[in-house]
């Protein structure tokens, strides 16, 4: 045995040992849990493709939010689904829409304590299941959708979001924004774009969660990243940045570790991943098989996630993490 491997063997000797020498930590100040809120219902209504995870009334989202602070997790991002849709998904941008609603409510209830994410996207609201107001192609028109966004934004803003995500892959959405939030007079409220999005096929349980289905059987492949291409959601990445996103985004998080790597390596704000529906999905059917220690895995993927160049994660698995002290706090 040579001198490094007898100096690797006595450093992984006890677990104490382990944790002083490992490389990277996942703690609960690195997730932020992904929540749903629908209007409309009296009880929260379980996701069946999502394990544990619910279709929230106002007050039980409070209270979800409230014991995630008490967990020591310090963020929460939030999809609506609206009693009602229309083809421009009006509800994304209405005062009293279901997402600005909660809003008012968690920032009266946990103040400061916990940051409030709003995903900024219309296909929860638009009874086609797009991303944005269509054209004649059947594809969202970006610029029309661009200016949605802006309202979107202010409207999030108003309500008493830390910061807005725009996950709808619009070509300028950041920069418009930007732009809005300025004028209306919040500048400090930060921008989190999903700026390296893949048309992956890990979203199906969310758009379960969500009500979301494209009519005629359509896809996003238009407007969202191609599978096959680095280059492409790198470039994607200095766009956002350039047009003065604060944050910006992968996802999903483990088909494209090599993406957050390599942008990691190049630009200084910090990297969120999103650790998809999919992907927390089906640790949790193979875990009801017996197949896998589900726990493990899911510690396993996240912290390669960290490892990888991510500064946090958005995982629907940040309550039972912290809960089962399997992170720390």
């Amino acid at each position: 045995m040579t001198f490094p491997q007898r100096r690797m063997r006595r450093l992984r000797r006890t677990p104490a040992l382990r944790r002083l020498v490992a490389e990277t930590h996942l703690r609960a100040d690195d997730l932020v849990a992904p929540l749903f809120v629908r209007e409309g219902i009296d009880e929260p209504q379980p996701i069946r493709s999502l394990p544990g995870q619910m279709q929230h009334t106002l007050d039980s989202l409070t209270q979800e939010v409230l014991d995630l602070a008490s967990l020591g997790v310090p963020g929460v991002i939030l999809f609506g689904i609206p009693a009602t849709k229309d083809p421009e998904g009006s509800g994304a941008w209405d005062p009293d829409g279901i997402v600005q609603v909660a809003l008012r409510e968690l920032r009266e209830a946990v103040g400061e304590e916990m940051v409030l994410m709003a995903d900024l996207c219309v296909d929860e609201y638009t009874s086609h299941g797009h991303c944005g107001v269509l054209g004649d192609d059947g594809q969202p028109d970006n610029d029309a959708t661009l200016e949605l966004y802006a309202q979107i934004a202010v409207a999030q803003a108003e309500a008493g979001a830390d910061v807005i995500a725009p996950s709808g892959m619009m070509d300028g959405q950041v920069l418009a924004i930007r732009d809005a939030l300025d004028e209306a007079e919040f500048p400090e409220v930060a921008i989190l774009a999903y700026s390296a999005k893949y048309a992956s096929g890990l979203y199906g349980p969310f758009r379960d969660a969500v009500d979301v289905s494209i009519e005629g059987g359509g896809d996003r492949k238009a407007y969202q990243q191609d599978i096959r291409n680095a280059r492409e959601g790198l470039e994607e990445i200095r766009l956002d940045v350039g047009e003065g996103a604060d944050m910006v985004m992968v996802k999903p998080a483990l088909s494209y570790l090599d993406i957050i790597t390599r942008a990691r390596a190049e630009i200084d704000v910090p990297i969120a991943a999103y650790h998809v529906s999919g992907e927390y999905a089906m640790i949790k059917a193979a875990a009801a098989n017996g197949w896998i220690d589900g726990d493990a895995v899911l510690l396993e993927q996240l912290i390669a996630i960290k490892r990888a160049g991510a500064d946090f994660v958005l995982t629907y698995g940040a309550r039972e993490l912290v809960e089962q002290g399997l992170v720390g706090r």
